[in-house]
């Protein structure tokens, strides 16, 4: 697995001062599009634009919510947690991962939208590799190009299908 250096501070004051990533990419902002995955109307599901492995998927509710506990009834969280399990067997399918992590992360300085990350860990990588290495973008990005991106798209989608 190859990975790209990303700059780290030009990112973090991306998020740190522009609008919801996710309310963005959902209203349709130019600058703000990603590879959509999944549409149940409550939760949506998409490939990460800054993966730290391959086919690295978002989900996240529709509503803007910023606390998975507090902000979330009984019925909304598991509902989520279903669009998660569903987005995640597909992403397995197609990336035959050793491990897949699954993981709520954001903060509410940055990335306040409540989204669960959907990370597949490939076979082979060394143990030293994994776990929370895997998940630093500190560590590189996987960069695709636009088609890399609609056809890893298209093959989720497909393993998504009935």
């Amino acid at each position: 697995m190859h990975r790209v250096p990303i700059d780290l501070d030009a990112y973090h004051q991306q998020v740190r001062s522009t609008a919801c990533f996710v309310c963005a990419f959902l209203h349709g902002d130019p600058g703000f599009e990603h590879e959509t995955l999944y549409d149940d109307g409550d939760h949506v599901a998409f490939l990460n634009r800054y993966p730290t492995l391959p086919a690295y998927a978002l989900v996240v509710p529709r509503r803007h919510v910023e606390d998975v506990v507090r902000d979330l009834t009984t019925q909304e969280y598991l509902g989520l947690q279903a669009a998660v399990h569903r987005v995640a067997r597909a992403v397995a399918a197609v990336t035959a991962a050793e491990r897949v992590y699954l993981l709520s992360l954001g903060s509410m300085q940055g990335n306040a939208h409540v989204h669960w990350h959907i990370a597949p860990l490939p076979p082979g990588v060394p143990y030293e590799q994994q776990q929370y290495h895997a998940l630093m973008n500190e560590n590189g990005i996987v960069k695709y190009s636009p088609e890399q991106l609609a056809k890893l798209g298209a093959d989720i989608r497909a393993a998504l299908s009935p």
